[in-house]
């Protein structure tokens, strides 16, 4: 509709004479989704090729950490069934949970500021993120990090053309590619 949100609903209160205010819907609203959200999040895996990429990445002592948008209600519930896996980042950094992130995705904050508590702040040029969201591609390189992209098969090619590698599954990787050590069964 073009209006903000507080507007829309209140408008489609009008229209539709609910019994209810705008802080009711947003209230029911935002605990629905939250209920079909946990759901799914709890029995969420891993994408393919994440869990050999990241031990593979922590036994040659590459640092991992996790930049994302997720709020830490959200967070947790993801990762939730993956401990061991997180296990092996060094840090992550939630950005709405941040002060130090100003602005979110696309903007670099996020990526920045998760450079910078590694314990050798690596250069911009030196980190390689891996993405899934067109935002999040922009942010990386406006950060001028290096970045791989495995967006879901809905997102328009043309969103993708800015990522440095677009791969339609991390099982696809080839950390050679990024000056990485190679998996052991690809030597």
């Amino acid at each position: 509709m073009g209006r903000p949100a507080n507007e829309a609903i209140a408008f489609m209160i009008h229209e539709l004479q609910l019994p209810i205010t705008v802080q009711e819907f947003q209230d029911i609203a935002r605990n629905d989704f939250f209920d079909k959200a946990q759901e799914s999040f709890l029995t969420c895996k891993a994408k393919p090729g994440v869990e050999k990429l990241v031990k593979h990445l922590s036994e040659n002592k590459i640092p991992l950490a996790i930049a994302t948008s997720s709020k830490k209600e959200t967070y947790d519930l993801k990762t939730k069934n993956h401990q061991e896996l997180l296990d092996l980042f060094h840090h992550s950094v939630l950005a709405p949970n941040e002060a130090e992130v100003k602005r979110g995705k696309p903007a670099p904050d996020v990526f920045l500021v998760c450079a910078r508590r590694f314990e050798d702040k690596p250069s911009p040029e030196k980190v390689l993120v891996f993405e899934d969201s067109p935002s999040g591609v922009l942010a990386a390189v406006a950060a001028g990090m290096q970045v791989v992209m495995v967006p879901d098969p809905r997102v328009d090619a043309k969103l993708c053309k800015n990522a440095t590698l677009v791969l339609n599954s991390l099982e696809k990787f080839q950390p050679t590619l990024f000056g990485l050590p190679a998996f052991a069964d690809h030597q």
